[in-house]
């Protein structure tokens, strides 16, 4: 049996998705909330690479969905931003809070919307995100979309 893991040890294997070394984590039961030096979580981390699977098994394990970095960015802000479809379902499945606010007042539909993630702008949208939420200056999601030129995204929010 090996030692207790370091934190950098277990946010290595979420990072890069090792399924086996993360089982072993959590049979050893390792606490999956900390929070790095930057405020980043394993599962925040293991969203933001793309990692499906080792983002399902620390949902299944109990990591705080809601988690937020020292920035208050979530792991669904994270998944919005890169545009990764599936880990949105998944968090959302597991009971994301799809309009928790970051430092900035920005929101998981925010990201979508300025980086043109539109299939996620759809779903959060579906699922229920506030879009007449304001950043701190005043923007919604629809005015980030008008800012960026994201036709798309105007459309859809402008008919929700």
């Amino acid at each position: 049996m090996m030692q207790a893991p370091s934190s950098a040890m277990v946010i290595n294997a979420a990072r890069v998705g090792d399924i086996p070394l993360l089982q072993e984590f959590i049979s050893l039961n390792v606490e999956l909330n900390f929070s790095d030096d930057k405020g980043y979580t394993p599962l925040i981390i293991a969203c933001y690479n793309g990692q499906l699977a080792a983002a399902k098994l620390l949902l299944e394990a109990g990591a705080d969905v809601n988690g937020q970095d020292f920035g208050g960015n979530t792991a669904l802000m994270g998944v919005c931003f890169k545009g990764y479809l599936e880990l949105a379902e998944l968090l959302i499945a597991y009971g994301a809070d799809l309009n928790l606010q970051h430092g900035n007042g920005g929101t998981a539909l925010m990201f979508a919307t300025m980086f043109g993630r539109n299939e996620l702008v759809k779903l959060v949208l579906r699922h229920g995100a506030d879009q007449t939420i304001e950043d701190v200056r005043g923007q919604t999601a629809l005015d980030l979309a008008i800012q960026q030129h994201n036709l798309e995204a105007i459309e859809i929010l402008g008919i929700n």
